[in-house]
């Protein structure tokens, strides 16, 4: 059942915190205006800090359908907007050669009009966000927009400003309600100006210690409370360290998941060791904290 949009604030982030989202102040205000003035919001930030994860949450308490575009190099048209079932339309001619009984001109011109109706369009992930009634457009997730190449950037601006897509053979295709829209990028390349100022802008950041304490209680319930509070001193420890790719919240509810699933109630420095590869996703950053500097944050995290 479809649910109505938050009318303030507070309501947004009450909603969130209903699906296990703990979103701060700032982030509630960018997604409520997002709402209000039917825009898009763009999100940016590290991989795994919880962005794709905020378009599965609204979609959820919205009640609404999730419609996800993944994105990456080589993405066009067909994939992500529409394309002609080729082979339904040779059928057709097929069959229109076999049983026609036309004047050759007036055949032609009926098979081109008969072919190219929707009928025959294999709708998208973005042709199918516009067919959303009012009250219950779909939410859209364009996820890691950075993936794509900058041609399919200048195609989306048609669809994040007139909420259509123009289609050579039969015109527009056109929202009646401009469905919910969520960005995400992990910011492997810059994003063209064009398309952010259609949007609103949030970069998701880390958690501090207390918000991921919190978000642990709710994501990794079967860890004690001392575990939880040294997963997250320990993981707040790490990013602190230049590594190639610090450790995402996803990494420390895995993470601590994972140290109950071993029955550990406590942080060691043996299980550290062990378990990296569930924190850090490059042979280079495991290296560098396996061994004395595990041992020492370890330490450390136990003397805090």
């Amino acid at each position: 059942m479809t649910t109505a949009l938050p009318t303030s604030i507070d309501e947004t982030e009450r909603m969130l915190a209903a699906r296990d989202y703990l979103a701060d102040r700032s982030l509630a205000t960018a997604l409520y205006l997002a709402f209000v003035m039917k825009r898009p919001l763009f999100l940016e930030g590290e991989a795994g800090v919880g962005k794709t994860e905020i378009a599965k949450v609204v979609a959820g308490a919205l009640g609404r359908d999730l419609i996800r575009l993944q994105c990456y190099e080589g993405l066009d048209i067909a994939q992500a907007a529409y394309e002609w079932n080729y082979s339904r339309q040779m059928i057709e001619i097929r069959l229109a050669e076999a049983t026609g009984t036309k004047t050759a001109a007036a055949a032609r011109e009926q098979l081109a009009s008969d072919i190219f109706s929707e009928k025959f369009l294999v709708k998208r992930p973005l042709a199918r966000a516009l067919e959303g009634k009012p009250g219950s457009s779909p939410v859209l997730l364009i996820d890691e927009l950075d993936r794509t190449d900058e041609p399919f950037e200048a195609y989306l601006l048609e669809v994040l400003s007139d909420w259509q897509i123009s289609i050579p053979e039969i015109g527009t295709l056109k929202a009646a309600e401009p469905p919910i829209v969520v960005i995400t990028s992990n910011r492997t390349r810059e994003i063209h100006d064009a398309v952010k100022r259609r949007c609103f802008y949030y970069w998701v950041d880390y958690p501090d210690a207390r918000r991921e304490l919190d978000i642990l209680r709710r994501k990794a319930p079967g860890a004690s409370e001392a575990l939880s509070r040294e997963v997250v001193a320990f993981v707040q420890k790490l990013r602190a360290i230049e590594l190639f790719k610090l450790p995402g919240v996803a990494e420390t509810i895995d993470w601590a998941n994972c140290l109950v699933a071993l029955d550990r109630v406590t942080l060691d420095p043996e299980t550290v060791n062990n378990t990296l590869g569930v924190l850090l996703k490059y042979q280079d950053d495991v290296e560098r904290v396996a061994g004395e500097q595990a041992t020492r944050l370890v330490a450390e995290v136990r003397a805090a």
